[in-house]
């Protein structure tokens, strides 16, 4: 059989109608990561009435966490189907949240029109990873946050997210992740220099126990080796 294509991001739109529903094993792993990564960024700010972007939203998970938190939030993804089920849980939900279809390339915001962005599980599928960090820090205003995780690229981080993950375990669809697009903290820390992005702090994310129905949780590790977060802010 013929290799998957990689960086496949159809597969957000073939499962929008289960987004929220708990039937599909991978989605429910996206949905876990939820969780650890606020176990993180929470100690950096409070999102109480903050204006905050989730930068590839796809079907809400993040951007209703942080709605609940107080946040005003907008989330943005190219996949239409997606974000239509975001829409609509949000609205069942009683919740406000503005989404936009777009790509992190060219953000349809004005200059300094967010106080964070979050991007998690995204750099490591943009086509430009310095125009995105640009337009980041553009749509930032001074002191503004940006939160964000993704994988490393590395022989483990290789294994554990396309052999185990993709391949072995399937908790991912076949294709979801292109090595090659992987990058490096050192990497990461200098496209944030270059789009004029301070780094302030970075930890490791991954596995912490098993749901009831052996899914996986996550949290912060000290290890970077496979998936990491981390912080950076605009000039105040």
């Amino acid at each position: 059989m013929p290799e998957p294509a990689r960086n496949d991001l159809t597969i957000y739109d073939k499962v929008a109608e289960d987004w929220w529903s708990d039937r599909i094993r991978w989605v429910r792993t996206l949905k876990n990561l939820v969780p650890g990564r606020l176990a993180y960024f929470d100690r950096f700010t409070d999102w109480q009435g903050q204006e905050v972007l989730d930068l590839g939203c796809a079907g809400g998970f993040m951007a209703e966490a942080l709605a609940r938190r107080g946040a005003r939030v907008t989330g943005i993804d190219p996949a239409e189907e997606a974000l239509a089920a975001a829409r609509a849980h949000a609205a069942e939900g009683g919740l406000t949240i503005r989404y936009d279809q777009g790509v992190g390339e060219a953000l349809p915001y004005g200059d300094a029109s967010f106080d964070s962005v979050v991007c998690v599980d995204v750099l490591e599928h943009v086509q430009d990873l310095d125009k995105v960090l640009a337009e980041v820090a553009r749509v930032l205003r001074p002191g503004g946050l940006f939160l964000y995780d993704t994988i490393n690229r590395n022989a483990l981080a290789r294994f554990a997210a396309i052999t185990l993950a993709e391949d072995l375990v399937r908790i991912l669809p076949k294709g979801t992740h292109d090595p090659e697009m992987f990058i490096r903290p050192a990497d990461l820390k200098a496209a944030l220099t270059r789009a004029g992005l301070t780094h302030r702090a970075m930890t490791g994310l991954g596995p912490r126990g098993l749901t009831r129905r052996g899914d996986l949780t996550f949290g912060p590790l000290p290890m970077k080796t496979v998936q990491y977060m981390g912080i950076a802010e605009t000039p105040r």
